[in-house]
């Protein structure tokens, strides 16, 4: 039987129809995707981060690249993040060279991408002109992009890439069951990855398009999960420094001014423990309650400054000169209600042990009640600092200027040590840090003071000579 072959044309759609009985016509959609290029801006990544430094591209002009594979990485002054690609297409630029600033928003490189569009939107005004006039036409496009099968049974044909429908076959996945977020109704390769799992629920956000058209009934959706309740923004507090820390602000800043040398050490307390119980006696005969190790280390101080007495001077840069201070007026370190405070003992060159341990419990005393007088924070000339009462082990104190030089000590703790006949012993370690005033004070100094502080420690009984 005689067959006769119509071409038909609708804008830039040809529809081919052969007319035979009870034949169906078959559709030939001619028209050539279109090539269009898009710019791939930097978007917001968060932190109030208004520019980043592109560190390394992982592509160059000409590659071609899909969805989620990554272009190159940028440098905040807070982390590293890798870019990836939103898009299906080829690299057509790079605005921006190895090293270069790169603003929020910006463009970073441009791509070339297939736009099948304009001829879904063609196709689809062919369709609703045709089939109104042709019963016979196989196949028409639906005003979603999607096509109408009469061969399947009016099956709808999703809308999507050949690489995604390639994806897809490779997982055996049902393109009709990926929620879509593209144009149209579109199926991304990011719907895909986020339906297997592969990426996070929420990475591809729908286009206005798909929302609107899901809005209909005809294509009606399942209703998406409640999002969780905001969570209310925590209010910031505003409190304008006061007392200790008002004081705290001065006092460090112009610490920080001072170039800064450590040295550390670690002390053998042992014998010291020992030497100290045989005393809590007498000194509570003496109106000691409690004598602690403090009293010592203040004391091993004072005999080692009168014989360095560079770390008890200070530095008056106006005549570039140093003034050694004669009394030995060592701060202290305590914890009050009111924060950390730093009154000083007066004069340990010239008291005991009993006699510092009587001034350090009447300080703490007044520091405990707030009643310490700047009489007690004046004229320090040397500190120490017992981070031990806390718990730590290490510290690399601040130098509170005008002195040249501070110690701190760890808490004490038993380890194992050998002994001078290689025996492995308990013994009570103590580490301390000293911080110098490098512009007065060098390190062959700082160590040699240590030392002497170290051996009347790890020697009591030297204390009897003093």
């Amino acid at each position: 039987m005689a067959m006769a072959t119509h071409l038909l044309r609708n804008g830039s759609t040809f529809w081919l129809r052969r007319s035979r009985p009870s034949a169906l016509a078959r559709c030939l959609h001619l028209t050539t995707c279109l090539d269009k290029k898009v710019s791939f801006n930097l978007s917001d990544i968060g932190e109030g981060i208004r520019e980043v430094t592109v560190k390394e591209w992982f592509v160059k002009v000409g590659d071609t690249v899909e969805q989620f594979d990554n272009l190159c990485e940028v440098q905040s002054d807070k982390a590293s993040v890798t870019i990836t690609s939103r898009y299906d297409g080829k690299i057509t630029q790079i605005f921006h060279s190895i090293d270069e600033l790169a603003l929020v928003g910006k463009p970073l490189l441009e791509f070339e991408v297939a736009d099948e569009e304009g001829d879904d939107e063609d196709t689809s005004s062919s369709s609703s002109s045709s089939s109104s006039s042709e019963s016979d036409v196989e196949s028409v496009k639906t005003a979603g992009g999607a096509a109408i099968d009469s061969v399947t049974g009016g099956r709808l044909i999703t809308p999507a890439t050949p690489a995604v429908r390639r994806l897809a076959k490779e997982h055996k996945l049902d393109l009709a069951q990926v929620p879509p977020t593209g144009k149209n109704g579109r199926v991304l390769k990011g719907d895909v990855l986020e339906y297997l799992g592969q990426v996070p629920a929420g990475t591809n956000v729908p286009h206005p398009s798909t929302l609107a058209k899901s809005a209909t009934p005809a294509a009606a959706a399942p209703a998406a999960p409640l999002a969780a309740p905001p969570i209310p923004k925590a209010a910031d507090r505003v409190e304008a420094l006061k007392g200790v820390r008002k004081s705290m602000l001065k006092s460090m800043t112009e610490s920080l001014k001072i170039p800064h040398f450590a040295y550390s050490d670690e002390i053998d307390m042992s014998n010291l423990m020992k030497f100290r119980a045989q005393l809590q006696s007498a000194a509570q005969e003496q109106g000691v309650p409690k004598l602690t190790f403090m009293p010592f280390c203040i004391k091993a101080a004072s005999i080692a400054l009168t014989k360095y007495p560079i770390v008890n001077s200070s530095l008056d840069l106006a005549s570039e000169s140093l003034i050694y201070k004669g009394a030995h007026n060592i701060s202290v370190a305590i914890d009050t209600p009111q924060g950390l405070v730093v009154p000083n003992i007066k004069n340990c060159q010239a008291k005991n042990i009993i006699q510092i341990a009587k001034d350090l419990n009447a300080l703490v005393e007044r520091g405990r009640t707030g009643s310490l007088t700047p009489s007690d924070f004046a004229d320090g000339t040397f500190s120490l600092s017992n981070i031990g009462v806390v718990g730590g082990t290490y510290t690399h104190p601040c130098i509170m200027a005008p002195q040249v030089a501070i110690g701190a000590m760890g808490r004490t703790k038993a380890v194992p040590r050998f002994n001078d006949r290689d025996e492995v012993i308990k013994a009570y370690v103590m580490h301390v840090s000293w911080s110098a005033d490098h512009r007065v004070i060098d390190g062959v100094t700082m160590a040699s003071f240590s030392n002497v502080w170290k051996q009347h420690l790890e020697q009591p009984a030297l204390f009897m000579l003093h």
